[in-house]
């Protein structure tokens, strides 16, 4: 079957197959607006005339393409182009500021590679596994991994942990606007029909973070003539020395795992994967203060999780027929259509195929990363645009991006809403990610309490005697716990400090 597999996949119109999904996927993901999903769902039905182990190549190529496409905008101009790509703009967006986008492009494209390579490994090797590992899991597990995942917003607000956690209601808040997950009640919507199916995280994402940049950036007339990039471009090999590489690899193996175990768990996604790698690393780092200023650091946490996720969310795909996300489900059903039934039987009855798509994963994998590489130099002409040039194309992709994502025009007037939220959250100095965290996580939360509570005939004691549910509110706990405990001896720290200055002027 391997060999058979490899014969496949290694045949010319296969191959090309692969390289032109990656290279589509590659554009999808860096517009703002459009997505893996979207680039997946487009070229399915060309699929259906072509051999399965063609058809799924090609799918392969789109999906590996989309997720890593998503760095090339957040880097060079703070948007991120997929969901998964949001915590690559905390330092690659600095980086670029400072003329350093070609090093963090170049690091983003490098350790995706790795990310996507030890995510395959894990998939081939461990997938079995860890898929029995999940049918473990509970709605009552799934909610406490929310409310796990909900501790990021404390950590990522660092010392102003109360705007953090109003950002992070705020956001769960949006995600409860439309009809619930349980019964279909429609809520918030204020008899706008519109607002039924809810506000797409595509929406709020333009909205938030580009079309919030874009009037900051208006309102500055000084600098409006200027361009992104104050040096110019220069790059050696991929943005890190041996030295840095060598250094960097708990980094990027830590992170790896993260994506690979966010990937597994159903409906989280690799915007989850990588916000948690990028605060694990940050929390754990000799230089904590440095995350978010632009260092390769934050971009390697984030790029090496949201990469490894694709390697995991085939896990339960291909053991159990269950999706890790959206655009795994689209591919699963790319794969009933070449009648492949995935399940604990898939490795018997279509094992050529299951090798394919490894092997397909491996040659896209080295697509990308040749690929993103010789295309740095025109990624980067972009911040050689002067602004008030360039804010307006942005401005106009941001709308079409958002039309995109729902083919309505009310989808535009959202962008504009949320863009003008995120000047108010500017404004009040309320940090923008707990937003985005908990617009995230809301229906994943809201959806497996209610399914535990009925469950338990509304026994909230269901979350404590479950032990994977225990084990997950606890380290919550303890996270919140630590990051409090930090806050405060930051703070002693400080008055003990102004306290010696003080003194000392008394003495002089």
């Amino acid at each position: 079957m391997v060999a058979q597999a490899l014969v496949n996949v290694f045949n010319p119109y296969c191959l090309f197959l692969i390289w032109f999904g990656t290279m589509i996927g590659i554009i999808f993901g860096s517009i703002p607006g459009l997505s893996a999903t979207m680039a997946v769902v487009l070229f399915l039905p060309l699929t259906f005339g072509m051999e399965a182990t063609n058809g799924i190549a090609l799918l392969v190529g789109l999906y590996m393409g989309g997720i890593s496409g998503g760095l090339i905008s957040a880097i060079l101009l703070k948007i991120p182009g997929t969901p998964s790509s949001i915590s690559t703009v905390f330092d690659g967006g600095p980086m670029a500021e400072r003329g350093d986008a070609g090093r963090a492009l170049g690091v983003g494209i490098l350790y995706s590679f790795i990310g996507s390579i030890i995510g395959i490994v894990a998939l081939a090797f461990i997938s079995p596994f860890l898929a029995k590992v999940c049918l473990l899991f509970s709605a009552a597990d799934y909610f406490s991994v929310a409310v796990f995942s909900l501790t990021i917003i404390a950590s990522l607000s660092g010392k102003d942990m109360l705007n953090g956690l109003i950002a992070g209601l705020v956001g769960i808040s949006l995600k409860m606007v439309g009809m619930a997950p349980i019964d279909a009640q429609t809520r918030f919507t204020f008899g706008n029909y519109q607002l039924l199916s809810g506000f797409d995280i595509t929406v709020l994402l333009i909205g938030v973070f580009a079309v919030t940049d874009i009037i900051l950036t208006g309102f500055d007339r000084k600098h409006l003539s200027e361009r992104f990039q104050k040096k110019g471009y220069s790059l050696k090999g991929y943005g890190v020395s041996m030295k840095e590489f060598i250094e960097q690899i708990p980094n990027a193996v830590i992170s790896s795992i993260i994506g690979i175990a966010i990937g597994i768990l159903p409906g989280i996604g690799g915007s989850t994967a990588g916000l948690l790698s990028y605060t694990l690393i940050r929390n754990t780092s000799k230089y904590p203060e440095k995350f978010g200023t632009g260092i390769i650091d934050g971009v390697i946490a984030s790029e090496a999780a949201n990469n490894a996720v694709i390697g995991g969310s085939l896990v339960p795909l291909l053991c159990m027929g269950i999706p890790g996300n959206t655009v795994a489900a689209v591919f699963l059903g790319g794969l009933q259509v070449h009648a492949i039934s995935p399940g604990p039987l898939i490795f018997d009855k279509s094992g050529q195929y299951v090798y394919g798509i490894y092997f397909a994963l491996i040659v896209s994998s080295v697509f990308m990363l040749i690929f993103e590489r010789l295309g740095l130099p025109i990624f980067v002409k972009l911040l050689d645009i002067p602004k008030h040039i360039l804010l307006p194309i942005i401005m106009v992709m941001c709308c079409v991006g958002g039309y995109s994502a729902g083919s309505r025009v009310f989808d535009v007037q959202c962008i504009l809403f949320f863009g003008l939220l995120g000047l108010l959250f500017k404004k009040l100095k309320v940090p923008s990610t707990p937003l985005i965290i908990g617009f995230i996580l809301g229906s994943m939360l809201e959806e497996n309490l209610r399914q535990a509570l009925q469950a338990s005939h509304g026994s909230w004691m269901i979350f404590l005697q479950r032990p994977i549910s225990a084990a997950f509110l606890i380290v919550g706990l303890v996270s919140v716990t630590w990051t409090v405990r930090k806050n405060l001896q930051e703070k002693k720290a400080a008055a003990a400090k102004g306290e010696e200055v003080d003194t000392s002027e008394e003495e002089g």
